[in-house]
């Protein structure tokens, strides 16, 4: 497996360059008093809390003792 070095020292180089420019974007942000971006949150699922897991529980062993009920026919 050959690796092509005049490849992969271009990609560094245009990634150094991104790498630069994104530098000095936000040095000019900095030095012009703007504030930092917000974050990105959390995507996905909320958390449940004991109540709603406790909920969830007694629902769910409801469901498969119906379901269990069902099959004996």
């Amino acid at each position: 497996m050959a690796i092509d070095l005049t490849k992969t020292i271009k990609t560094l180089r245009e990634q150094l360059e991104h790498v630069t420019k994104s530098i000095a974007a936000l040095e000019a942000m900095a030095a012009a008093g703007m504030p930092a971006p917000k974050p990105v949150g959390k995507r996905g699922r909320k958390s449940m809390g004991g109540g709603e897991r406790k909920a969830v529980s007694a629902r769910m062993k409801k469901y498969w003792a119906q379901r269990r009920d069902a099959g004996k026919d």
